[in-house]
């Protein structure tokens, strides 16, 4: 009998080796199976190439949150002109840059926005008394305002809490850098390329702002003329941006998350890259020093075809490289920043080289950029009109003549209170002081006083032409430590 069992035995023993072999056969990954996706998480030092994906070998989820953290700014514009009433009365207004999470776009271009004006200054006796000296007896006020709702293309309402950030609340323009003159090269088709980009830019905010009820050439010099009367209502024009800064994050569920796109995450830059972005440091000539440091970050992907190559949250670092002050005899200020790195949400840094090829600033700023994307501020081309036409008023009040003459050079010293007393008092003397003195504030404010600042406030849209940049390096944690140098990373 036992001679019989050894057979079985011997075959039991062999079924359970064949089973154990086929479990851990089963447990390690073939070629054909689906690889794993790496986690993007701040700090991890993510391998850069197309491999990546399979070097790191980690189980993440394959889906990527489709956020709109807290703190990003929304760019609105009024969409018509708005009277200044009371506080809690409504606006209305729209969205006039797209907002993006990750590489999806979450808010479209005319999306509407509601608010509310919150608060309407009170201007102290003082204030109240020098305008009224200059014929103004309802002088403009600051007016505060927030964005509580808004609505998308299928419907939907969204709740919002925002905070407007201080510097907006005017009249934007886009301002671009001019092209270079350059002899045919082979970088041609990279200069081709960036000017393509601040192009597509540049059209792109003009079909933004054609969406709004601009009022037109007539309507402005009414409101202009309105303007001018001692007494006149207060108006938002139309086309006001302000920047609506989200105090709680919008959530619009999640996208899948491919072995393709992480593997493409910080790919080599084709030449001509412009990519767009949002200031994180304020900024102004009068206050910022040489070597300070600047954060910008992408609002909106930058993909090289299909691929995408920074996701949108991506940080530029960089720093003031100029930077002058404005001065005496109307000598403008001016202000140069470069971009020498790009952080990934994943917290892997890059080194680049960036400037400015386009912002957005204020129109009465006269901002202009220079082939290298350094900002100066201008003078108005209106400064020598303005001044001839104090002068000529004036020249008036000199001539011998009845009461017109001396109420000309009354309106040139304090407008239509000085018109009116040049008109009843009967000096001649009076009318010649009072042009005199209208004379000589014109040309200290026109040409001897200080001139303009540079101010970019902060979340001031920017257009930044990226080159080619170095191969990646490890995240800022990682990196060995260097001796400080201008421009270098941080």
């Amino acid at each position: 009998m036992a001679l019989r069992r050894i057979p079985f035995l011997a075959l039991i023993a062999l079924l359970t080796t064949t089973v154990a072999k086929g479990q851990e056969t089963a447990q390690t990954p073939t070629p054909t199976q689906e690889t794993p996706i790496p986690q993007l998480l701040p700090g991890s030092a993510r391998p850069a190439g197309p491999d990546a994906a399979s070097k790191q070998g980690l189980i993440t989820p394959k889906s990527v949150p489709l956020t709109v953290p807290k703190g990003t700014s929304l760019q609105v514009a009024l969409e018509k002109e708005v009277r200044i009433k009371r506080a809690g009365q409504c606006v209305h207004a729209q969205v006039v840059e797209p907002v993006y999470a990750f590489d999806h776009l979450v808010v479209p271009v005319g999306a509407k926005i509601r608010g509310e004006v919150t608060r309407i200054e009170r201007l102290s006796g003082g204030k109240r008394m020098l305008a009224g000296l200059d014929g103004d007896f309802t002088p403009a006020r600051k007016v505060e305002v927030r964005f509580t709702d808004m609505e998308m293309a299928d419907g939907r309402h969204i709740p919002l809490h925002t905070s407007v950030t201080p510097g907006s609340g005017q009249v934007l323009k886009f301002v671009s850098a001019p092209d270079k003159e350059t002899k045919k090269t082979i970088k041609d088709v990279a200069a081709e390329k960036t000017k393509e980009a601040k192009q597509q830019a540049r059209d792109q905010w003009n079909n933004a702002m054609a969406q709004l009820k601009t009022p037109g050439r007539i309507h402005r010099l009414h409101r202009y003329a309105e303007a001018q009367l001692p007494l006149h209502y207060q108006y938002i024009p139309a086309g006001t941006i302000y920047f609506a800064e989200l105090e709680d994050p919008l959530d619009f569920g999640t996208e899948p998350l491919t072995p393709q796109m992480v593997s493409s995450l910080g790919a080599e830059l084709p030449g001509g890259s412009v990519a767009h972005a949002r200031l994180l440091t304020p900024l102004s000539s009068a206050t910022a020093q040489k070597g300070q440091e600047v954060e910008a970050v992408l609002t909106r992907p930058l993909l090289d075809g299909g691929r995408l190559i920074y996701p949108q949250g991506s940080k530029l670092v960089g720093a003031v490289g100029q930077v002058r002050p404005a001065r005496r005899l109307k000598r403008n200020g001016q202000l140069r920043i470069a971009f020498h790195q790009v952080v990934l949400p994943d917290g892997v840094a890059q080194r680049v080289q960036a400037a400015l090829v386009g912002v957005e600033a204020g129109k009465g700023g006269n901002v202009k950029l220079d082939s290298e994307g350094g900002a100066e501020a201008t003078n108005s081309k209106s400064r020598y009109a303005d001044f001839a036409l104090s002068a000529g008023l004036a020249f008036f009040s000199s001539i011998d003549g009845d009461g017109v003459n001396r109420a000309s050079g009354g309106a040139s010293g304090f407008k239509l209170v000085g018109a009116v007393m040049g008109a009843f008092v009967h000096s001649r003397a009076f009318g010649q002081a009072m042009g005199a003195y209208g004379t000589g504030m014109s040309f200290y404010r026109k040409f001897v006083a200080r001139g303009h600042e540079v101010e970019f406030p902060k979340n001031t849209a920017m257009e930044i032409g990226i080159g080619t940049r170095a191969a990646a390096e490890p995240a800022p944690e990682q990196a060995p430590k260097a001796a400080p140098s201008a421009g270098g990373s941080q």
